[in-house]
């Protein structure tokens, strides 16, 4: 009895992952307007003559720590 139960457990968790693989929010889709508009904006800024400046981290001095006392 354990066993056709286990089975049958260890098959309905099977089915139930394999759909899960395939599941995809309904609002993924191809929108041909919006391609359009995010390669028009690569397009732009791959062309801008704007050069950005490598930020400095600060330089973090290393903390000081007491001494432990020996017994």
């Amino acid at each position: 009895m354990r066993y056709c139960l286990g089975i049958g457990l260890a098959l309905a968790a099977l089915c139930g992952v394999s759909t899960l693989a395939y599941a995809r929010p309904p609002t993924v889709m191809n929108s041909p307007g919006y391609d359009r508009r995010l390669q028009e904006s690569r397009s732009q800024l791959g062309s801008s003559p704007t050069v950005a400046e490598p930020v400095t981290a600060p330089v973090v001095k290393p903390k000081r720590s007491k001494k432990k006392q020996g017994n």
